[in-house]
């Protein structure tokens, strides 16, 4: 059974240009980024070359964070939250897993109501970041 398990919208701005919007619209939401790998450079320092510009984010709203793993800590599986900026294709893709979806592999309906409104909100940040 496949999932459609990922959120992405293209846009025409530089990675870092993307990864800039995506902060600011993420702290418009109460979301902060924790911290953020950059792919290639990490790569690298490890003598593997990876050339694709390729950033991970974690980013995380302590609020909802506290709230699920009080129901159920193996949320913590999945926290906190991945997005993704990349570029593929001559375009810059901002991406995450649905929190639907990771919600839904543990199987606990009471995490749904949560993973439903971090998921709105965070698609609402990365549809911002990419125009």
């Amino acid at each position: 059974m496949a999932y459609d398990f990922q959120y992405s919208a293209s846009t025409t701005k530089s990675l870092d240009e993307a990864v800039q919007a995506l902060e600011a619209a993420l702290k418009e939401r109460k979301f902060g980024v924790l911290w953020q790998m950059d792919i290639p450079s990490k790569l690298k320092e490890k003598g593997v070359d990876f050339d694709n510009p390729y950033r991970v984010l974690e980013v995380c709203n302590p609020h909802e964070a506290k709230q699920v793993l009080t129901q159920n800590p193996m949320v913590g599986y999945f926290l906190p939250c991945k997005v993704v900026v990349y570029e593929n294709e001559g375009k810059t893709v901002i991406g995450l897993p649905k929190p639907t979806v990771l919600m839904g592999v543990i199987g606990d309906e009471s995490l749904m109501a949560t993973a439903e409104r971090v998921e709105a909100t965070l698609k609402e940040a990365v549809d911002e970041a990419a125009r």
